[in-house]
């Protein structure tokens, strides 16, 4: 798999309008199982086919029981940023998520990171998680448990936390329990009482909320991620991964053996979707509402010639109206009662 990688970064070398990297991201599937060697072999094809910027963001994901300090040694070399999947420091939560670590480990992790120089680091953390869940009969509020998880994340001097709302899928674990019954559906007044309690707590203790799920501390936002939301060209690599690069998309095969196939042949096997001047204006206004760069109606204007505030005019007056967004030098954000609502100010002001 690790050699497709490296000749699937040849193959697509040409894909990004520049050979410069200003990011890169290792998340997706366990690439904390990576070896040293295995490491070393693709960043020496990245830096064979790429120029990597001076003091670029190279981050890996890591769930807390990947982190030991023999795996740190091995990453500290290559990686400058850790994302930890805590989720939470609550061990019956952790058990009801089905996660691998425990709740002293969640902690230790991120203690161990810091000890072996990785200051530059980001948590997951899930609200919307209730007692009812585990049916349980309370002896705490869930808004004391998760504050304690809140309070945890802020001790530990984490510059980052992203922090998202319970979801169950269907085809899961959890959603089986929950077609049978056994636990019961997220309720959606609780999670919008923890989204206001998070952006209280963190807001007060210095972070600073620069896109709906997620918090920095001076300044430690997360440049890949931010990429993203700021419709930066981006090339993805190995099964399942997304590629953009502004006027389409593409979708690597998920099915291994057929990834190894494609790469093997020189054809690397994925899915094109070409993306309509209204695909990509739709795309723009979903991602950066949800920031503190809001969106740029210049930005609509260059994709499509679209003037938002005219083509959207009612549903604009309506929620400037409702003190859900406003609007400045020319740039449409969304306001901190508006956050509750941004997806669906955003599908309002889909064009279609």
């Amino acid at each position: 798999m690790v050699e497709a990688i490296c000749r699937e970064i040849e193959l697509q070398k040409g894909y990004l309008p520049t050979r410069t990297l200003e990011t890169i991201y290792f998340g997706g599937g366990t690439p904390s199982l990576l070896t040293q060697h295995e490491l070393a072999q693709i960043f020496d094809t990245i830096h064979q086919f790429f120029t990597v910027e001076s003091g670029a963001e190279i981050t890996l994901e890591a769930n807390p029981d990947d982190i030991s300090a023999e795996k740190l040694m091995i990453w500290k070399p290559y990686i400058n940023r850790l994302s930890i999947g805590l989720q939470s420091f609550y061990e019956p939560y952790l058990r009801f998520m089905n996660r691998a670590h425990n709740a002293v480990e969640s902690e230790r992790s991120v203690k161990l990171a810091q000890d072996y120089g990785f200051n530059n680091l980001t948590i997951d953390l899930i609200y919307g998680m209730s007692q009812a869940h585990l049916g349980m009969v309370p002896t705490v509020s869930d808004e004391q448990l998760w504050q304690q998880d809140l309070d945890k994340a802020m001790a530990l001097g984490t510059p980052h936390i992203s922090a998202y709302n319970l979801t169950i899928e269907p085809k899961t674990a959890l959603g089986h329990w929950l077609k049978k019954g056994k636990i019961k559906p997220v309720d959606e007044e609780l999670s919008a009482r923890h989204f206001g309690q998070m952006v209280q707590s963190l807001t007060q203790a210095g972070y600073e909320q620069y896109e709906i799920s997620n918090f920095a501390k001076n300044g430690h936002y997360a440049c890949h991620n931010s990429s993203y939301w700021k419709r930066r060209p981006y090339l993805g690599v190995g099964p399942s991964a997304h590629s953009f690069n502004g006027i389409s998309r593409q979708y690597n095969v998920s099915n291994n053996a057929l990834y190894l196939l494609g790469i093997q042949a020189k054809k690397p096997v994925f899915e094109l979707e070409e993306l309509s001047v209204f695909d990509q204006v739709n795309d723009y206004i979903l991602t950066s509402l949800r920031t503190i760069w809001g969106c740029d109606l210049a930005v609509i204007w260059d994709i499509g010639k679209v003037d938002l505030l005219e083509e959207q005019k009612v549903y604009i007056e309506k929620f400037l109206e409702k003190n859900w967004v406003e609007v400045r030098s020319n740039v449409l954000y969304i306001t901190e009662k508006g956050k509750l609502f941004a997806d669906r100010i955003a599908s309002d002001l889909f064009l279609v």
